[in-house]
């Protein structure tokens, strides 16, 4: 049975649709008609049509649902030991060296059960749900197995049929694992990941993308070039970590392979932004991480000047940023990276939904999911501004209110 249209009137809509004079499309007096988990349309003061469902915003914010466009949600257990050791002045890699990192992640990730991992992933996208994240990229890597890369996608499938709100699953190379670390069984590995994995990934739809961590000790650019290639070969989008500890070549490769996104960047030089530009490829800024690890910032006046989009992400992991939610984030990239409210804005919405290739969230437009968030305010800048407050009242996906 359809569902009737239901008109959301007298508040401050801003779409994330705007002319790149006013980037934001705020609408003051606007209205959003929502119909079929649509939305039919948008626009500035009430409109006369047929009768519907009314609910009045009071003269809230409303926006579309928030989007992170990178995430390492399923994983098991924590390590917030390695917080303090970090807070003593230690390195990521001196924690590495000492037998905490990743390893510590991947032993808790392979011992937990199919069902363990499903739950794990429920919660967490719930939680961000309730936050007013309606679109969240969720990547593997937290396993390093063939097989058991594919169990933690699959997993991801599982989540999202228990979920109202939108994952997208990408397979992560992360870090070759400890038992291949010896150079002929390095390369072994890294063949079997680009020739077995990408393609059967692909052929069981489990991934829209591939990313590879490109950095300094973990892939190589001529290792992450085979596994990309594969991926291309196999239909699937290609994205990477660039340039968060060293410049390796990776922003070059995502420029010439015309990547989706290249996340990181705090080493990155002109020539490269100039290349993601011309591709592009959006930059994925990701400020909780690099606060964490007392880094210096990726060269937004740069990105700006060659108009590079810039998203805004989380990056939620149990090491470098176990942030959930987006307002840290935008709190950072406006204080921290310098970026404006307009641009932090559309770092969550618009640039982050061109980070996923996801043409249908976003922005407010007739024919995009009605995903949306009503705000316990009419000012966009209090979401970064107010930190650590949940100022999401009402969450919309696909024009069902979400409980709360």
């Amino acid at each position: 049975m359809a569902r009737s249209p239901v008109l959301f009137a007298n508040g401050r809509v801003m779409t994330c649709d705007g002319p790149p004079e006013a980037p934001l499309g705020i609408i003051d007096d606007g209205y959003l008609v929502v119909a079929e988990g649509k939305i039919q349309s948008v626009g500035a003061h009430r409109p006369r049509s047929a009768p519907m469902q009314v609910i009045d915003l009071g003269g809230r914010l409303l926006t579309p649902g928030l989007i992170d466009c990178h995430t390492h949600l399923p994983f098991l257990g924590d390590r917030a030991g390695e917080f303090a050791m970090r807070a003593r002045g230690a390195s990521y890699q001196e924690i590495a060296a000492a037998g905490g990192g990743i390893a510590s992640t991947v032993a808790a990730t392979r011992g937990a059960s199919f069902d363990e991992l499903v739950e794990v992933i429920v919660n967490r996208a719930r939680r961000l749900a309730a936050l007013g994240v309606t679109t969240i990229e969720a990547k593997s890597g937290y396993d390093l197995t063939l097989a058991g890369e594919e169990r933690l996608l699959r997993a991801i499938a599982a989540a999202q049929a228990q979920l109202p709100v939108s994952l997208c699953p990408t397979l992560l190379a992360h870090v070759v694992p400890a038992e291949h670390r010896e150079p002929a069984a390095r390369a072994a590995w890294v063949a079997q990941f680009a020739a077995q994995l990408v393609p059967r990934v692909a052929e069981a739809a489990l991934a829209s993308s591939v990313d590879v961590y490109c950095d300094e000790g973990a892939f190589s650019l001529d290792e992450t070039r085979a596994i990309l290639a594969a991926a291309c070969a196999a239909g699937l989008g290609v994205r990477a970590h660039v340039g968060q500890f060293a410049d390796v070549g990776g922003a070059a490769l995502l420029a010439e392979l015309g990547g989706w996104s290249a996340d990181h960047l705090e080493q990155i030089g002109e020539a490269d932004i100039a290349g993601l530009a011309a591709a592009g490829v959006v930059a994925v800024m990701i400020p909780t991480s690099c606060v964490q690890l007392r880094q210096t910032p990726p060269p937004v006046a740069a990105l700006r000047r060659r108009r590079v989009p810039m998203a805004v992400a989380s990056d939620w992991n149990p090491g470098t940023s176990w942030a959930e939610g987006l307002a840290v984030p935008m709190w950072l990239a406006a204080t921290h990276y310098g970026l404006t409210v307009e641009e932090t804005w559309l770092g969550v919405t618009r640039n982050a939904a061109l980070a996923l290739r996801r043409e249908d969230v976003g922005v407010l437009r007739p024919g995009a999911r009605a995903d949306f968030v009503v705000w316990d305010t009419a000012e966009p800048a209090a979401i970064p501004y107010r930190v650590g407050a949940n100022l999401a009242a009402e969450v919309w996906t696909a024009g069902v209110k979400l409980a709360p």
